[in-house]
């Protein structure tokens, strides 16, 4: 089978999909992390890969920037080719001091301005939440990984240039979002229709604090540490 955005065969998708929003770096997992890694799905440039991690199989694939974009790829790949988990594994520019570039970040809920929930299935409230399981299963791993996992409400926005910064006031004093990104309200919304389990992990790649920022290169191939947390939890 396949759908106007995907064209990969029917079983061609393992049961759980790390999702980047950048094909070059799914292009980089695959390449640097999976054994026999196959191409699955090249359309419209968003590529997709199949192949082994510990001896099991996991599937990566783009999801594009925005919610539009990410809305189109997780659900058909929920709806379509039987994927069970997608973890979306992504970089998000922190708005408190308490985060640093490099960090990483579970997302524990997602605050949104966007009507996306809305026109996809009636939902009118202002926040999507992640698989609690595979959450729980994300902090069993980091910990067993001896990694540093922070979790917070995450900014899923529909805007990257914004005019004004009045936002910010809601958006951090009130909703208490600690980073900012433009997919996990989406793809949380997409997993609870759907019945499936969605998760979000982010890399801090700036600082709307220190005004830090992380260089493309540094983008596509040295969020390592969120990729191998995000490739053992696939694996389980």
């Amino acid at each position: 089978m396949s759908t106007p955005h995907n064209n990969a065969e029917k079983g061609a998708f393992a049961k759980t999909v790390l999702m980047p929003g950048d094909p070059l770096r799914a292009k980089f997992i695959a390449e640097n992390f999976l054994e026999d890694a196959k191409l699955v799905n090249t359309v419209r440039g968003i590529n997709g890969y199949t192949g082994k991690y510990n001896g099991k199989e996991v599937s990566v694939m783009a999801s594009g920037m925005g919610m539009p974009s990410i809305g189109i790829y997780s659900y058909e790949l929920f709806k379509f080719y039987d994927v069970e988990n997608i973890i979306r594994i992504g970089s998000a520019g922190c708005y408190v001091p308490e985060l640093n570039v490099f960090d990483v970040v579970l997302a524990d809920s997602a605050y949104s301005e966007s009507s996306y929930a809305q026109t996809q299935c009636g939902f009118e409230g202002d926040k999507t939440y992640p698989s609690e399981n595979l959450n729980n299963l994300i902090k069993e791993t980091a910990k067993e990984l001896g990694m540093t996992l922070h979790e917070g409400c995450i900014h899923s926005s529909d805007v990257f240039y914004r005019e004004s910064n009045d936002y910010q006031k809601v958006v951090i004093e009130d909703k208490k979002c600690v980073a900012v990104e433009m997919e996990s309200f989406a793809l949380f919304s997409n997993a609870k229709v759907l019945g499936k389990n969605a998760a979000c992990l982010l890399t801090i790649s700036d600082s709307f604090v220190t005004h830090e920022e992380t260089t493309p290169e540094e983008r596509e191939q040295h969020f390592t540490e969120m990729m191998k947390l995000a490739l053992t939890v696939a694996t389980k």
